[in-house]
């Protein structure tokens, strides 16, 4: 048995104008003159505007024309004013529809001009995560909660740092260009930090001097840090973000959460102690899930959050990106609607040298 797919929207609206008129042609030989079908010709250039450019548009308003003739010749209805009458509602629905045949389309190559320069931003500021790094393989996802948009307020990087390899995956309060615009003060921040800082706290402390700098009132960035070295361990800064999933060779799950709780970065004049450094073993063959909290506050349509713990064995494929596909896409599904927030991911796999790249997983 044979799946068929149902046909899409534009495929529908374009053969609208086809369908209406002979529609409308058939009814009003059926039913003749006295009806007064024959104005409802004017639908196909209509619809016809709808879809395709001023040219489909017109060539659409002449067959109606010619029809709208042939009609009212048929129904002797220019022996009175209905049949003129049929005509000039013709004509001007097909004046109508060509002008907004224009105007869609240049909006379209204005829409698609901003979409160009919006990826360009993209680049820039969510760059590709490099696909190894060291003894790492990364991969990440993001989902942005704006229709059409491919960037908002979340953020993450990974940087190859005489240091390690150093992390970062953060959520700015808010939405919009505002939050664009912090993320890429926290991003520009990161990436030169990385570099200079020799410790975590440190880089963590130029982020929050940075972006105090940047925020005002009771902004805030929650982010966490990670730093892998050579020693199979992972060490960990947490400015109020989720904790990270890490799941063993066995295929067990742990949330390793910070020693204490410490305040987004931006509230740091708020006072409070900053956070401290925290170390998991992060050992070849597992798994480090960092994550934005779009992804566990996602609800379905029974109001229950995403159980990330139990969707860990969807990671066991063989590659990363894939890997990271299925949980997004089983993400998606979970959701009712469209997002709700932005939802980033970014996963690490330790291979180690010489290690294999499978993932083995109970």
């Amino acid at each position: 048995m044979t799946d068929t797919k149902p046909p899409s929207t534009s495929t529908v609206l374009s053969s609208m104008p086809v369908v209406v008129m002979a529609v409308v042609a058939v009814a009003d030989v059926v039913a003749g003159p006295g009806v007064g079908f024959l104005p409802l010709v004017s639908l196909g250039p209509a619809f016809s505007g709808l879809v395709g450019g001023w040219r489909r548009t017109a060539l659409f308003g002449l067959v109606a024309l010619v029809l709208c003739v042939g009609l009212g010749l048929y129904d002797g209805l220019f022996e009175e004013r209905r049949g003129y009458t049929a005509l000039a509602a013709v004509a001007g629905v097909t004046g109508v529809g060509i002008t907004a045949a224009v105007m869609r389309s240049r909006r379209e190559v204005e829409l698609a001009s901003v979409r160009s320069i919006a990826e360009v931003a993209q680049r820039v500021l969510l760059r590709p995560v490099p696909l190894t790094a060291g003894p790492l393989q990364a991969a990440v996802s993001y989902t942005s909660a704006v229709a059409e948009a491919r960037i908002g307020g979340d953020l993450y990087e990974v940087v190859a740092s005489p240091h390690g390899i150093r992390v970062i995956v953060g959520d700015v309060q808010g939405k919009g260009l505002a939050a664009v615009e912090t993320a890429a003060v926290v991003l520009g921040a990161f990436r030169e930090a990385a570099h200079d800082e020799p410790d975590l706290v440190g880089l963590g402390e130029r982020l929050e001097r940075s972006v105090a700098r940047e925020l005002e009132g009771e902004k805030f960035v929650t982010a966490i840090l990670a730093e892998i070295g050579s020693d199979h361990e992972a060490v960990l800064l947490n400015y109020g973000h989720p904790a990270p999933m890490l799941i063993r060779r066995d295929g067990s799950v742990d949330f390793p959460q910070p020693p204490a709780f410490a305040l987004p970065l931006g509230l740091g004049a708020h006072g409070g102690e900053g956070p401290n450094p925290y170390r998991v073993d992060f050992a070849p063959g597992e798994q480090l899930l960092l994550y934005t909290d779009g992804v566990t506050e996602a609800r379905d349509d029974q109001g229950r959050f995403y159980p990330l713990g139990d969707r860990a064995q969807l990671l066991k494929e063989f590659d990363a990106h894939r890997a990271l596909e299925a949980l997004r896409a089983d993400l998606a599904q979970h959701a009712a609607g469209p997002p709700r927030d932005d939802a980033a991911m970014l996963l690490l796999r330790y291979h180690g040298h010489g290690e294999g790249k499978s993932v083995p997983m109970a």
